[in-house]
């Protein structure tokens, strides 16, 4: 059996996951718990990708920030370290693996995938809930961060559906923004959120416009991609 690695599962999950119109103009980073991984293909052809790596996920921030806190665990100095935390990141790894990566500007379209993607694409947009792909700007994630730290409770699922009619689509997207819950709770959802943001910040500018989504199945694109590349052979 062949094994997968780091690049190549990137580039089957960009494959499995953008799509063909978009395929050459399109940066994605799937955000993990331990790492962050993705690229992009700087031509017309897709023989050739560049890689985006970078060793800091949801499950990373939040344990850094953790250790930071020592025996404070209130929130507001959970939020205090997270800021530090990620700002670290940001001026040792985040900016540096951007620039490097070359993806600022081909890429029209940046993609977002992984755990953390689809928790906030689901709070976000719970009218959306069948949407595999929700178009988000880095404003409204900014805002859903700041939100997520001072009042929490919006994000319930009796408020989310509060304004959703029909009686399946309402139960739906409950399940749905319940589901996200359980997978990830308030301190690791802000840390997961604030490490996306701070990857969103690197490509926001006055001077050009890029369009940002957030995917909620991620983890199956470079599955699927893998499967058809060696079906055709």
């Amino acid at each position: 059996m062949e094994v997968v690695d780091v690049s190549k599962e990137a580039r089957l999950s960009h494959l499995g996951i953008i799509p063909e119109n978009r395929r050459f103009n399109t940066f994605l980073f799937d955000i993990g718990s331990g790492n962050t991984k993705g690229g992009f293909f700087p031509g017309n052809d897709t023989k050739t990708f560049h890689l985006f790596q970078l060793d800091w996920g949801t499950k990373t921030v939040a344990n850094l920030t953790e250790k930071r806190c020592g025996d404070e665990n209130t929130l507001p100095n959970y939020y205090k370290q997270l800021a530090r935390v990620l700002a670290g990141a940001e001026n040792t790894d985040i900016v540096y693996a951007v620039n490097n990566s070359g993806a600022y500007p081909l890429s029209d379209n940046i993609a977002v995938s992984g755990g953390i993607a689809w928790a906030v694409a689901t709070l976000t947009h719970p009218e959306l809930i069948d949407n595999p792909i929700v178009s988000v700007s880095f404003d409204e994630i900014r805002r859903f961060s700041e939100k997520l730290y001072t009042n929490f409770n919006v994000f319930s699922a009796s408020f989310l559906t509060g304004n959703i009619n029909r009686a399946a689509e309402k139960e739906a997207a409950a399940a749905e923004i319940n589901r996200v819950h359980k997978v990830f709770d308030h301190k690791s959802l802000l840390a997961g959120t604030g490490l996306m943001l701070k990857i969103m910040r690197q490509f926001e500018s006055a001077f050009e416009t890029k369009h940002f989504f957030l995917v909620k199945n991620g983890q199956v694109g470079w599955v699927s991609a893998y499967v058809d590349q060696y079906a055709e052979k």
